[in-house]
Parts: C-alpha cells; sequence; structure tokens
C-alpha cells in the first residue's frame, strides 16, 4: 500500500441536506490526501432513487466549497476515473455482478417481496434471526440463465460461504474476526438494475484505486461482507478507518438529522447550510468537528493548514463524540479574532447588507477592530454595529432613563453632554472624553449613569462597542443630532 499514489473518497448519498458527519467524513480523507501528497475525490452515490432528493447534490458541493475541502475529480470537474455519480456507472455494475455469477460467487435470486416478506415473518414467529433462506442459491446456473433470459425479475445476490470465517481489520479498532454463518446472502443488484452500496462502493473504490477509506462507523458491521466482495474480485484491500459516532450533546444517544429542531431552539444546527446563516465561519466549524475524534488537544486552534502539516489518520479515536456546541462558539469566536481587518470586513458586510442597511466600507473598517473581540458568530454584527451605518436611531425611553434617576434629571444629563459635545470642534475620543468625565466628577454622578444615557442615545442601545471610539466613527453631526433626539424623548415625559 505504501506505493501507491494515496487516493481518497468523500462519497455521499444526495438523500438530504449537508450536515456536520458528512463535513466531518469529507475533512479527513481530505487531510490525509493533502498530507501526503495524495487525491481527494468527491463520488455520488445515488442510487437509492427512493430516498433522492433534488438538490441535494448541489448543496453537498456547496458545502464542500464553503469548508475549503476542494477535491481534485468529481461529477462537476470530471477527472481520469469517471463518471463520478453512480447513476452513470450501472454498466458497470452489471458487468461486475455477473462476473461474480459466473465464478460462483453469486447467483440470480426471483423470490417476489411477498415471499420474502412470508419467510421473514415466519424467522421471527421461530425466533430465528430474519435472513434470506437460499432458495434460488440451489438453482443451476442453467436453470436460472434461462429465468433471467426469459424475462423474469431478479435481484442478484452474493454467495456468501457457509463454513469459516473472515478476519477484517478497522484502522481504528484492529481485527475483527466474523463467522460466515452469521452473514446473509445480501443482494448486491437490485431488480431495477441498480446496485447496492455493497457492489458499488466496492467496485467504484477499485475501478478509482482508492487506497483508504474513511466512512461512518454505520458501515462497520457491513465490512466483513464487503471484504469478501474484493476477495472474490481478487482485489487489493484499501485501507478501512470507521469514524466515532456524534453523540446528543446530553452524551445519551446518537445525533440524528430529528434532532436539529431542538438546536435550533438554542441558536444551533447540524447542516451546514444552517450554521453558515447562523454566522459560523468554515474555520470555526471544520476545527470544531476535526477534534471530534481526532486524538488531539480538545482546545487545539487549527486552521486548515495546520491540520493537513498535522494529520494523521493513526490518530483518530473511535470513542464517541458527545456534540458541544459550546464549544463550537468557543473555535469561532476564536478564528473570528485571527482574521485580517479586510477579511473580517468583508465576511461581516453581508449581513448588515441583507438587512437592508447601506454600508460605507472606510466606516466598516474602522468598525471592525471595535466589534472584533465582541463577536462569537458573524451576525452579532448586527446587534453590535448595525447602529453606524443608520441615519439615526430610536431609543428605548426605558433605556435612556438612567438607574436610580428619572425622566426628568436623564433629560439634564443629556441636554448637558450635548452641550460639552457640542461645544467641541470635532468629536475624537480624545477630545471628548476628559470634558464628558470632568463632567461626571463635578455633577457628582457616576460614570454608568452619565455615560449609559450617553450610550444609549448615540447608538439605540444599552450594550455597544467601546462609547467614545463609536462616536468618533458615528461621526459629530449625527451624534449630536441623536443626543437631542433623546433630550426630546425625555423632556415629553
Amino acid at each position: 500500500m505504501s506505493t501507491k499514489p494515496i487516493r481518497t473518497r468523500f462519497a455521499p448519498s444526495p438523500t438530504g441536506r449537508m450536515h456536520i458527519g458528512n463535513a466531518r467524513s469529507a475533512l479527513y480523507p481530505f487531510l490525509l490526501a493533502r498530507r501526503l501528497g495524495g487525491t481527494f475525490i468527491l463520488r455520488i452515490e445515488d442510487t437509492d432513487q427512493k430516498r433522492y432528493e433534488p438538490g441535494a447534490e448541489q448543496e453537498l458541493i456547496d458545502g464542500l466549497h464553503w469548508l475549503g475541502l476542494n477535491y481534485d475529480e468529481g461529477p462537476d470537474i470530471g477527472g481520469p476515473h469517471g463518471p463520478y455519480r453512480q447513476t452513470e456507472r450501472r454498466a458497470i455494475y452489471h458487468e461486475h455482478a455477473w462476473k461474480l455469477v459466473e465464478q460462483n460467487n453469486a447467483f440470480p435470486c426471483f423470490c417476489t417481496s411477498e415471499r420474502l416478506a412470508n419467510v421473514r415473518q415466519e424467522q421471527l414467529k421461530n425466533k430465528q434471526n430474519p435472513r434470506y433462506d437460499g432458495l434460488c442459491r440451489a438453482l443451476t446456473p442453467e436453470e436460472a440463465r434461462q429465468r433471467v433470459d426469459g424475462g423474469d425479475k431478479y435481484v442478484i445476490r452474493f454467495k456468501m460461504p457457509k463454513e469459516g470465517s473472515i478476519t477484517t481489520t478497522d484502522l481504528l479498532r484492529g481485527s475483527i474476526t466474523t463467522e460466515n454463518s452469521a452473514l446473509d446472502d445480501t443482494v448486491l443488484l437490485k431488480s431495477d438494475g441498480l446496485p447496492t452500496y455493497h457492489l458499488a462502493a466496492m467496485v467504484d473504490d477499485h475501478e478509482m484505486e482508492i487506497t483508504h477509506v474513511i466512512r461512518g462507523s454505520e458501515w462497520l458491521p457491513s465490512m466483513p461482507l464487503h471484504i469478501h466482495v474484493i476477495r472474490a474480485f481478487g482485489w487489493d484491500e484499501p485501507v478501512f478507518a470507521h469514524l466515532s459516532v456524534f453523540l446528543k450533546p446530553s452524551g445519551k444517544g446518537k445525533m440524528s438529522k430529528r434532532d436539529r429542531a431542538d438546536a435550533m431552539k438554542d441558536g444551533y444546527s447540524i447542516f451546514l447550510g444552517d450554521m453558515k446563516d447562523l454566522g459560523y465561519t468554515p474555520e470555526g466549524v471544520l476545527n470544531w468537528i476535526a477534534l471530534m475524534g481526532w486524538g488531539v488537544a480538545e482546545d487545539d486552534v487549527m486552521t486548515l493548514d495546520q491540520m493537513i502539516t498535522r494529520f494523521g489518520i493513526d490518530h483518530l479515536t473511535p470513542s464517541p463524540a458527545a456534540i458541544n456546541f459550546q464549544k463550537l462558539d468557543h473555535f469561532n469566536a476564536t478564528h473570528i479574532r485571527l482574521f485580517s481587518t479586510e477579511d473580517l470586513a468583508g465576511r461581516i458586510k453581508p449581513y448588515f447588507t441583507r438587512e437592508g442597511l447601506n454600508v460605507n466600507d472606510e466606516v466598516l473598517l474602522k468598525i471592525v477592530p471595535l466589534l472584533r473581540e465582541r463577536l462569537v458568530t458573524l451576525d452579532d454584527c448586527l446587534s453590535f454595529g448595525s447602529f453606524f451605518f443608520k441615519d439615526d436611531v430610536t431609543p428605548v425611553l426605558e433605556d435612556l432613563i438612567a438607574k436610580g434617576l428619572d425622566a426628568g434629571q436623564s433629560a439634564e444629563i443629556a441636554q448637558r453632554t450635548y452641550e460639552i459635545l457640542a461645544a467641541q470642534p470635532d468629536i475624537s475620543h480624545e477630545r471628548c472624553e476628559p470634558p464628558l468625565r470632568a463632567y461626571v466628577e463635578e455633577s457628582g454622578l457616576n460614570a454608568n449613569q452619565v455615560f449609559g444615557i450617553l450610550r444609549v442615545a448615540t447608538t439605540g442601545q444599552k450594550v455597544s462597542p467601546p462609547l467614545f471610539e463609536s462616536m468618533e466613527i458615528i461621526g459629530r453631526e449625527k451624534c449630536l443630532a441623536r443626543i437631542k433626539t433623546s433630550v426630546e424623548i425625555l423632556k415629553k415625559i
């Protein structure tokens, strides 16, 4: 294996939205390929047409690009091993299925779904493990071919050996030995001519020269069958690694798509599209999911390039990982603080424009240093910085009244701050802060009362970035007009 060029793949089914499980299943093979100078492939496994969802493939592609996990071969860019959609490879699977039949490693099965259901019910009634009873396995090759040629509906099943055992190796769990008698004659080719995963993925991994298969743990029970199929063809076996499962935040039970509603109530989601809309960054998301299954320190902050440098497939762990959304917030906020001013400005601008605000790019660059330390998600910029791009603000009356004071007293404070600021030639924080602090000392008021009223008057909110720096960016005329409006509001009480 070490002499072969490294080739890894992400092979999702377009049956729903892209979630963090998909993202991690793409991240690790991407890191391995990039770390070792290999090739990373996107393959769309769309043979389950009953569960196929239009638009799901594009969401997968968009999600990979958003995360920065750019692939070298795929359905939209092509490559030397295409097609990269399984529904476009039907003839390849048909040929391989019949090759197994010719080798006596598989057989056509003509049993109806009704018969199979009856067999299953009878087995359950007798407290037996439900499995195929082998009726068509007993047909001679000539009988089977005659029925196929006659137009009988059929599937092709793998002819599982009745005796002996098979030993498989999962990189994370070591050797696993399974008795063949515990395995079923599983369907490889369905009656509609499309393959099941058990045939298609094995054929594609061989044809596309995949050296490492990194996939979800739900496929671990199927691994003995998959190795049987690979060995029946006489192919080299790729290295298999089955990833740990994601547990619910409580640590009780596996996280599923159905848990989205509960997460969304708290402002979180497991779907990438939601996470992007909620203001999470690809850097934060990747850092978060990378450490759920990778045996490095849980607080390690890494960019994608740093992950590539440090990644080793032997560092992966099979231990289940409970989803911790607070960790996501931590990593997201940390990466936001690492962005350059220009980069962060470009990332938060769409959130302002989406709210109909007219964003001045010069102002935007000035406010980024004030906002950066306060942002957990990118959309937090709205609650902390929308007032910079508004012509005027509408303070809540109750917020304008300082603690321990009434409306009249608060109006007097607002009026006095107006007069102090109006007397200044400019509104830079170096010029305005000293006289305002002197007023606080002279008046016997506390700073929270005076600056609290001034903050609400100029920004329209009780919490904002640093007051004097914010006022300087808002500008002298706007600040004076906003304070004047607040004085009028208070005087009406």
